[in-house]
Parts: C-alpha cells; sequence; structure tokens
C-alpha cells in the first residue's frame, strides 16, 4: 500500500484510555484513518465482519473480554485475508509472542511503544510487511530455537520410547504400561530412564511437560 492511502484502521482494547491515547497519537496522521473502535473482541469481529471493505488494518490488545486478540486474529486473517493485525500487548514473554505468531499477525509490539514505532509499525505492515518490535525478537529466536532442541531431543528416541512417552503422559504407572504394551515392568522402567536421558529431563513431571510442549498425546 502506497504511504500516501488512507490505512482505514480499527481499534479494539478493552481500556477505552487506550484506545483513546492511540486515536490521539495517530490524530495528526494524514494517512491514518481510524474508521471504528471496540471494547472487546467479540464486538471487533462482528463490526470487521458487517463491513470488511471497510478496513485494513486492526490494532489489538492480546488480552480482551469474549474474544482475545489471538481468537481475533486468527478469525480475521481466514475469513478477511486482506486485513492486517498488529498485536498491541503488555506481555513480552515467549507464550504470548509464540500465539500471536501462530495466530498469523502481522506484527507485535509492547504498549510501553512510543508513537515513532507505532507509526513504523503501522507504515510497514501496511505495505505489506511485518513488525515486531526489537524486544520481541530474542523471544521469538529463543523460543525457536528451544523448540528445535526439543525436536533433536524426540529424533533421538526411538519408536518403542515414543510409545512409552505417551502412556507416560496419560499418568500411567510403569505396572500399568508393563501390561499394556505386554513387557515387563523392568524393561519399562529401562526404557523410562533411556527417556530422560535423551529428553534432559529430571522427573517424570518433566517428561510430561516435554511431552505436552512437543503436543505427543
Amino acid at each position: 500500500m502506497d504511504n500516501q492511502e488512507k490505512i482505514n484502521i480499527l481499534i479494539a482494547d478493552d481500556h477505552q484510555m487506550m484506545i483513546d491515547g492511540i486515536k490521539n497519537l495517530l490524530s495528526k496522521e494524514s494517512n491514518c484513518n481510524i474508521v471504528d473502535e471496540a471494547n472487546n473482541g467479540q464486538v471487533a469481529y462482528e463490526k470487521v465482519a458487517a463491513n470488511p471493505e471497510n478496513f485494513n488494518l486492526i490494532l489489538t490488545d492480546i488480552s480482551m473480554p469474549l474474544l482475545s486478540g489471538t481468537e481475533l486474529c486468527k478469525m480475521v486473517k481466514s475469513e478477511f485475508p486482506h486485513i492486517q493485525i498488529l498485536i498491541l500487548s503488555m506481555y513480552n514473554n515467549s507464550t504470548a509472542v509464540k500465539e500471536a505468531v501462530l495466530a498469523e499477525a502481522d506484527g507485535y509490539i509492547l504498549k510501553n511503544a512510543g508513537k515513532d514505532e507505532l507509526l513504523k509499525a503501522i507504515h510497514r505492515i501496511s505495505n505489506g510487511g511485518t513488525y515486531f518490535s526489537q524486544d520481541i525478537i530474542p523471544l521469538i529466536y529463543n523460543q525457536y530455537h528451544k523448540e528445535k532442541i526439543q525436536n533433536e531431543q524426540l529424533s533421538l528416541l526411538t519408536t518403542r520410547e515414543r510409545e512409552i512417552l505417551g502412556l507416560i503422559v496419560k499418568e500411567m504407572t510403569s505396572e500399568e504400561i508393563a501390561e499394556t504394551l505386554f513387557i515387563s515392568k523392568k524393561t519399562v522402567d529401562n526404557h523410562r530412564q533411556h527417556i530422560l536421558e535423551k529428553t534432559g529431563c529430571k522427573s517424570t513431571v518433566g517428561l510430561v511437560k516435554f511431552a505436552i510442549r512437543l503436543g505427543l498425546e
């Protein structure tokens, strides 16, 4: 989008003060047009769904009642892919950022960002790019690196060890696993020890967390 074209914006945040603050920041920007606002994700979605052609960009909080910013993002991206979404959040943790990335958000900046960064994000996204604040980029990299290591650890497990790990996640004891797989408890315990060593986990609780992070059931 050319920088001289109007960027039609919807602001979604459950704090009116935040909405008013953004409107004030953008009021003197000739190419930023605040079309509408919403105090929760559900209302934001309904307004977009009613007239999707009216909007180019949604500025949304990540944590809102009725429908979160990430859920709003998923729904809008699925149904109205021409609309870009910039998430404004107070959360700078890897979980929130990962949720935003998986929801296909076009950008993520923190609410303590200044006007210059907000405008930079808006214009870059409106021109087909993405924008993640400098505070967020290390979190994305660290999450990717962590998952890469976990996947490498998982690849070290044999088919039998993965099978046993799946049963451990279901809170089955060694005796129950042995009965299910028709092997001895000693064999299960040996496999369990090998799994702990290969994954770097120190306990059964650690194994369960490891498996859940990788989507094993």
